[in-house]
């Protein structure tokens, strides 16, 4: 695309030497108070003009949209984005001004305009001189977080002399303004186009996540922020944030800093408390909600090198080896310091949820401790490991509801049986058969995200894009109440092979894939009409 949008920090230098042809692109390759957006969306429908350039695709496709061969022309000089009249929300709405300057930079700000005048009068198209942004709910959620139940709609009119974007909250009208972003295009002289348009937007699913993985890599702020930009421009709205695992724990917590002094990489591989707060700011002016996850009782390596005596000593006959397994789950000290830890966790992340984990936990360490196996058999568990797993994790939910939050957990919370709260979020990772997974978990009535199919740290040869775009979440057997509680997906991009380096393409833009599924309307399926659009997509991303 000539449409060179400065789009932020370093996206470019990292793709541009990895993508020369778009060819080669894809081969790295609610409605208020409701959980989802529509039951049923109707399908998006497309009336687009033979006058419609290349430039003028969207990713991911709205709902419905409607563009005609006439356009408008577009002077960086005057063209203005403002706050239409009856908006609830001013000039004192921070989030949208500074989106406001982010879109007109991301429009206009690299182009060739700045370097050098074109003869006046070389086109003769009529101008449109604003895009009018008007909030119409009382309160436009300017100095809110973003939730699940947001409103993300929004409303599009393109047409001389003023463009409209209408939203409820400050959510939609985030969405939309990166659509109307999407519909300027530069021409070969330095003019930049829109089409005449109409279009009726909002998300098929209210939780549309990245997952990225900060224990097994460091990853520098600078990447973290990089990536947050790029889940605006592909209209993702959660960061999952797996902060700290076996390998590493970066957190730098405000109550316990041995944590991290003893478990980081280094002293230089941490995130204090004002990076941490930066991350949730940076997120929030883009709608982006950031869901911590704290994994345990496995995965918890890390933990135990700043913390002595949380995780289990493992044995072999009737001596200690030295290793250590999971958290020791029959200590009250391990849950005096949970009870501590997670009250920070609280009050450090803004959003209603926590995840915490719950996945892959190694029995064999329990299984070899005989104050472990003493306790079973007071408890009445006999040999049932999973019954320890369940009555660790039964407790901990309890802690982190105490502080008014809810939970996401690992599928295996689930399918080994701990008591759940009914708001309790599954989230279904492990890929073989996940849709009998999602029909339990549903089955249950519990809410559940979907990941299985989206584990972006497998890389294979060829276009691997289409593979994920052509997911249907909702394939899986169960009634209609069902397939309302499935709330959404993420795309995961685990570290082990991935640092600040190849972070950028290796996640995007196979999960922009992802972002449309999530996205735009059931029905919205054409490969080859995807792959056009995410071509041109890839080009603006740079």
């Amino acid at each position: 695309s000539r449409r060179a949008m400065g789009r932020a920090m370093g996206l470019a230098g990292v793709l541009v030497g990895l993508f020369l042809v778009p060819a080669v692109l894809v081969s790295t390759s609610l409605r208020h108070g409701a959980p989802r957006a529509e039951p049923a969306p109707e399908p998006a429908e497309r009336e687009l003009g033979s006058g419609a350039v290349p430039e003028d695709s969207l990713w991911p496709l709205p709902q419905w949209l409607r563009t005609s061969r006439r356009q408008l022309q577009l002077a960086p000089a005057r063209f203005q984005l403002v706050h239409g009249a009856g908006s609830s929300a001013g000039p004192a709405c921070g989030l949208l001004q500074d989106a406001f300057r982010r879109y007109y930079e991301y429009m206009f700000g690299q182009s060739r305009w700045r370097r050098g005048r074109r003869p006046l009068g070389a086109r003769a198209e009529p101008e449109l001189s604003q895009l009018q942004v008007v909030i119409e709910s009382r309160d436009p959620g300017c100095h809110s977080y973003p939730h699940l139940a947001s409103n993300e709609a929004y409303h599009l009119t393109v047409t001389e002399p003023v463009a409209v974007l209408k939203a409820n909250e400050v959510w939609g009208a985030l969405r939309g303004l990166e659509t109307f972003s999407q519909l300027v295009h530069e021409d070969d002289y330095g003019s930049f186009l829109v089409n005449e348009s109409e279009i009726d937007d909002f998300p098929r699913f209210a939780h549309r996540g990245i997952l990225l993985d900060t224990s097994r890599h460091y990853l520098p702020l600078k990447s973290i922020l990089t990536n947050l930009d790029a889940m605006a421009f592909n209209k993702f709205n959660v960061l999952h944030w797996h902060i700290v695992d076996d390998q590493s724990f970066p957190y730098q917590s405000i109550y316990f800093p041995e944590l991290s002094d003893k478990g980081a990489y280094s002293y230089n591989h941490v995130y204090t408390p004002t990076d941490v707060r930066l991350v949730i700011e940076y997120a929030r002016l883009r709608g982006i909600r950031v869901i911590p996850e704290f994994d345990t009782p496995g995965h918890t390596q890390s933990w135990g090198k700043g913390q002595k005596g949380l995780l289990t000593p493992c044995y072999s006959g009737e001596q200690p080896t030295g290793s250590f397994g999971p958290v020791n789950p029959i200590l009250n000290t391990t849950y005096n310091f949970m009870t501590k830890f997670f009250k920070e966790i609280s009050s450090v992340f803004p959003d209603a949820y926590i995840h915490l984990g719950g996945d892959e936990v190694n029995f064999d360490c329990w299984k070899s401790n005989p104050e472990v196996k003493e306790f079973m058999k007071k408890q009445g568990f006999g040999i049932d490991y999973a019954k320890l797993e369940s009555y660790y994790i039964q407790k901990i939910l309890n802690i982190v509801s105490s502080y008014d939050k809810g939970y996401m957990v690992w599928q295996e919370v689930f399918d080994n049986k701990a008591q759940l709260k009914p708001e309790t979020v599954v989230q279904v990772w492990m890929e073989n058969n996940y849709a009998h997974e999602l029909s339990s978990v549903t089955g249950a009535g519990f809410t559940a995200i979907l990941a299985a199919p989206w584990y972006l740290d497998y890389i294979s040869y060829g276009q691997d894009w289409k593979k994920y775009y052509s997911v249907e979440p909702l394939n899986f057997p169960g009634s209609e109440k069902q397939k309302k509680l499935l709330i959404g997906g993420e795309a995961c991009l685990w570290g082990e092979f991935v640092d600040a380096t190849n972070l950028t393409p290796r996640l995007w833009p196979r999960a922009s894939a992802v972002g449309e599924r999530l996205w735009s309307s059931r029905n919205v399926t054409n490969l080859q009409d995807a792959y056009k659009r995410l071509t041109n997509h890839r080009c603006r991303m740079l």
